[in-house]
């Protein structure tokens, strides 16, 4: 880097210092996306080096996957959970994608998802994305696959049904909420692969059972894995 370069680079630190998503705090050098003392208690599942999960259980009988793994607990009140927010809501994709990015370190050194062929992101009704601006759950996908090696889906999967939120729906509301209401675009990009279906929260798993239901009846050949940023203990029978 030039020295022009450095000097430009440092004054724009000193006016827009990067700050942590999940505490607020500024970033220290060396310090990368979030700060030191969040990474210490971020709090991880464990699913990724697991082949037999908690989250592999709950989808037993419902979707057949090869695998199946969250990063985080999406804990009530915490301020991870926070920050999925707002990413979510609030514009601030570019924490979506770099969340993605560490999701997809631990995918990768697990060796479960050595074989995936295509990252696909549970996609947004086209009024909701034009609402929002983008999909959370596609720069999720970035991330992990820009790690993987493999490619994105962007288009492979179409919501055909602008649904309403499942925030506050009860889990058998969340079910009727989304039955049916996903479809495959571009079944050749699909046909044969091994499709890893990304998600930002599991909670009940109507969104991704419905999803992978979808393309498994469409797609000739095709093989099923999850991975959701986030899932909920209440979703999958552990207590909080």
């Amino acid at each position: 880097m030039s020295m022009f370069r450095r000097l430009a680079a440092d004054i724009f630190g000193l006016l827009f210092p990067s700050t942590c998503p999940v505490c607020g705090d500024t970033l220290c050098d060396g310090e990368y996306f979030v700060c030191t003392a969040c990474r210490f208690r971020v709090p991880l599942t464990g699913f990724c080096a697991e082949a037999d999960n908690p989250l592999k259980r709950k989808l037993w009988g419902l979707l057949p996957v090869e695998n199946a793994s969250a990063f985080i607990w999406f804990v009530e009140g915490s301020d991870w959970r926070r920050m999925i927010h707002r990413f979510k809501y609030d514009g601030m994709w570019r924490f979506a994608r770099s969340m993605g990015e560490w999701y997809g370190c631990a995918l990768r050194d697990s060796g479960l998802y050595d074989d995936v062929d295509i990252v696909v992101p549970v996609p947004l009704h086209w009024r909701k994305r034009l609402s929002r601006g983008y999909n959370q759950a596609e720069y999720i996908t970035d991330g992990i696959a820009s790690v993987l090696g493999v490619p994105v889906g962007r288009h492979s999967l179409i919501r055909r049904v602008d649904n309403p939120s499942q925030t506050r729906r009860s889990a058998g509301e969340r079910w009727d909420n989304v039955d049916g209401i996903f479809a495959v675009r571009d079944v050749g990009a699909l046909r044969g692969k091994h499709i890893l279906l990304v998600d930002d929260v599991f909670t009940t798993g109507a969104t991704v059972v419905s999803c992978g239901e979808a393309i498994l009846k469409t797609v000739e050949g095709a093989r099923l894995s999850v991975a959701a940023l986030a899932a909920s203990r209440r979703g999958l029978g552990i207590d909080e």
